[in-house]
């Protein structure tokens, strides 16, 4: 699903984020990305998200080589990706349903579409009774499940997830990480990229620790292991 191959990535002053980067995620792993700040996640999310471009080396994902792209294929490469971040980046004059049917209409989908998924996606992140919500009216939680929601209402086979827990209380974030882990289940492949060391303790997925810009550590059902 998702394939570094000699990955490097050098920025101007001589610096590797990145340094002859290989791994490999399966579709529908849940990947924790782990390691002390300035390690080199920031840099690796890019890539995967086509903000950057690697130095060397070739990122492959669902069986696409995405350093060849074309700038015009970028915006429908993104399309197969779900997105979460720290800071929600909702849009606060739309309520909730309609911060997650704006993801469809930016992929063409039909009304009828719309009105068949958004209430569905709602239902799968306990928000069904907050459709009509504008994001100042709900808790930090209750904002990181309608970007939850947005993120996977177009059924991507890859969701990214940056910090999503980051501005919450450990109750909230391990609701939240209960919520990811059911949309897991269903089949998409998720990397996290965290510095929540409880989370991922508990969670025991496979941890991929990055450190100098190396790959430092990848274990099965790993545990947190910096000190940030």
């Amino acid at each position: 699903m998702i394939e570094f191959i000699s990955v490097s990535k050098v920025y101007n002053n001589n610096i590797y984020a990145l340094s002859d980067v290989n791994l490999e995620i399966e579709r529908g792993e849940f990947v924790f990305l782990v390691g002390p700040s300035g390690a080199g996640k920031s840099t690796f999310i890019k890539m995967l998200l086509k903000e950057i471009e690697p130095t060397s080396g070739k990122v492959i994902v669902a069986g696409q080589d995405i350093t060849t792209l074309k700038h015009k294929e970028i915006p429908y490469y993104r399309r197969k990706l779900g997105v979460v971040f720290q800071d929600y980046r909702l849009i606060p004059t739309l309520n909730v349903y309609e911060n997650v049917a704006f993801a469809m209409r930016v992929v063409e989908a039909s009304q009828r579409e719309i009105r068949k998924k958004v209430p569905v996606v709602l239902s799968l992140v306990g928000l069904s009774n907050k459709f009509k919500a504008f994001p100042h009216e709900l808790s930090g939680g209750e904002q990181q499940r309608v970007s939850l929601a947005r993120a996977i209402v177009n059924n991507p086979a890859i969701l990214i997830a940056d910090e999503p827990t980051g501005n919450l209380d450990p109750e909230t974030a391990m609701e939240i990480m209960g919520t990811l882990n059911d949309i897991n289940h269903a089949g998409t492949t998720i990397l996290m990229a965290t510095h929540a060391k409880d989370i991922v303790d508990s969670m025991r997925k496979r941890v991929i620790a990055i450190e100098k810009g190396t790959i430092a550590r990848d274990e099965k059902k790993g545990a947190y292991g910096y000190e940030d």
